[in-house]
């Protein structure tokens, strides 16, 4: 397959929803950003409302992070993790496009389907 010259950017926002369905994959990770959804928190916070290891937990955050879900802020001596829903968004509207275009082809199909049915009759 040829990719234009636009293509380019498509590509990277294709990348980006790759990476936050992957984030998205695992409960532990949905689990951190519904937690974050209600406020920010630290690593070790999480890791006590986790089953897993702490080191677990910076994996999961460094997952989220990578794909930009989540985002770091230093206070004192602490990190903070807040939630960053924007590329939520991205995945949304992919969702929303793939959507359309079966409800396209299952219209066609039903169209199909009745015509044949007519000439039937």
């Amino acid at each position: 397959m040829e990719h234009g010259v636009g293509d380019h950017g498509a590509r990277v926002v294709g990348a980006r929803v790759d990476l936050v369905f992957a984030a998205l994959a695992d409960p532990s990770r949905r689990f951190v950003l519904e937690r974050l959804a209600r406020g920010s928190a630290s690593q070790s916070e999480l890791a006590g409302e986790l089953p897993v290891t702490r080191q677990a937990v910076a994996k999961h955050l460094a997952t989220l992070r990578e794909a930009g879900l989540v985002h770091a802020e230093r206070h004192g001596r602490e990190t903070r993790y807040e939630l960053d829903s924007a590329p939520l968004g991205d995945a949304a509207a992919w969702l929303e496009r793939v959507g359309s275009e079966w409800d396209e082809r299952l219209a066609a199909l039903a169209r199909h389907v009745d015509a044949g049915e007519r000439r039937r009759v």
